[in-house]
């Protein structure tokens, strides 16, 4: 692990006075890791930010994009900044101060013997911390669809704190993904898991933002549900034509048998 490259990106948007702190506490969880901030032009300024942070420190990168394009636009284009400078292992983190840094050695861990580990808020020892009921039973109750309509078992596939190897993202076609918030976080352990790779889930503590405003909305929900809804159906009907191939088969098998033929 100590001679792996570590970078963790940040997607920004307006989150000027979240920044430092997270920067800061990445710097000192992690000494060896770097971090790529990935600024929509937010128009707060964090991007100007940034780049101050980067001027002071060696280990912290800015990518400046054109503009708000989400989430999930950020993630690729710091995959493709990440693999292109060879980096072993890519770290998604959030900005607004809801991933503790103190967490990502837990992350950093278990990744011997994994190819993609999540940062989990569901299983045993994971928590949230001040958040309305609403919102867990959101989390919860999208997390219980999730399983159900794709067949897999993560607790927390819709969680953003996760640690990837390299191989891992070369392996998962991103350039056919175009999912964004919640979604984007499904479809690549989804990906992750149809490859048969392995996916880990280790325990965090989530802590509801204290300074900015949150990007949360309707649609980013509504996109995740259908997304899912549609990734399941085409499981399951892959699944039932799958049975039926084996069925049919079975079947000609059977008939070649001796005596088969006799009536």
């Amino acid at each position: 692990m100590t001679t792996e490259r570590i970078l963790v990106i940040i997607p920004t948007y307006n989150e000027r006075e979240n920044l430092p702190i997270i920067v800061a506490g990445v710097r000192e969880a992690v000494p060896t890791a770097e971090l790529l901030i990935a600024d929509d032009s937010s128009p707060d300024g964090t991007g100007q930010l940034a780049d101050t942070l980067a001027a002071a420190d060696p280990a912290v990168h800015v990518l400046h994009r054109a503009g708000k394009e989400g989430l999930g636009a950020a993630y690729l284009a710091g995959f493709d900044w990440a693999l292109s400078h060879g980096f072993d292992i890519i770290v998604e983190m959030d900005a607004d101060g809801s991933h503790r840094a103190a967490d990502l050695p837990v992350l950093l861990a278990a990744l011997p013997g994994a190819d993609l580990v999540l940062g989990s808020r569901w299983v045993e020892g994971g928590s949230v911390v001040n958040w309305p009921r609403s919102r867990e039973i959101l989390s919860r109750g999208g997390n219980l669809y999730t399983r159900l309509a794709l067949g897999i078992s993560l607790r927390d596939a819709t969680g953003g704190f996760r640690a990837f190897r390299a191989a891992t993202l070369r392996a998962l076609r991103l350039d056919e993904v175009s999912s964004q918030g919640y979604c984007f976080q499904v479809d690549l352990a989804y990906r992750t898991l149809e490859q048969g790779l392995v996916v880990r889930e280790v325990p965090i503590t989530f802590v509801e933002r204290e300074l900015g405003t949150s990007k949360m909305s309707q649609r980013i929900v509504a996109e995740a549900l259908w997304r899912v809804t549609v990734w399941g159906a085409v499981n399951r009907t892959a699944q039932v034509r799958a049975w039926a191939r084996k069925s049919r088969s079975a079947r000609r098998l059977g008939s070649d048998q001796p005596g088969d033929l006799d009536t």
